[in-house]
């Protein structure tokens, strides 16, 4: 007896298909007329409905022309001449801790220091951007500024 000489013991059964579709025979489980019942039968998904109505989020919006990058806090001189003594760091950290700006997600913000007011005491300012007219008078001062 060889695998290829093998036969079956009883013959294959297979019901005689009627009708137009197959085995199913009439209608072929398509049920009576109607889209369902046609070629093609796609049926224009119930979820999409909800999803046209949804506004599309296009760009950004009505402040388009706002930039996307942090946003400085400005300071001006004569709010640290008042609160600062002589001698102290000027840094976004100590700014934060004396409540002249506020804190941004838990962290200080990018400060720009500007030149309205005067500048009486020598201050050491660092890691802040410093206006033109603030830095002259931070030098007249005999402050310093480090980046």
């Amino acid at each position: 007896m060889q695998f290829h000489t093998l036969r079956r013991v009883h013959k294959g059964k297979h019901s005689v298909q009627v009708g137009r579709g197959g085995k199913r025979g009439k209608t072929s489980g398509r049920g009576t007329k109607g889209q369902s019942a046609r070629a093609g039968r796609k049926k224009r998904p119930e979820f999409r409905d909800i999803i046209k109505r949804l506004p599309k989020l296009r760009g950004r919006g009505k402040n388009v022309l706002t930039s996307i990058g942090e946003k400085l806090s400005p300071v001006n001189l004569s709010v640290i001449d008042r609160i600062f003594g002589a001698g102290e760091t000027v840094s976004p950290k100590t700014l934060a801790l004396k409540s002249v700006v506020r804190l941004c997600g838990g962290r200080p913000p990018r400060v720009k220091i500007l030149g309205e007011g005067r500048l009486t005491k020598p201050l050491i300012i660092s890691s802040c951007l410093v206006s033109a007219a603030a830095r002259l008078k931070i030098e007249k001062a005999g402050g310093t500024i480090n980046q």
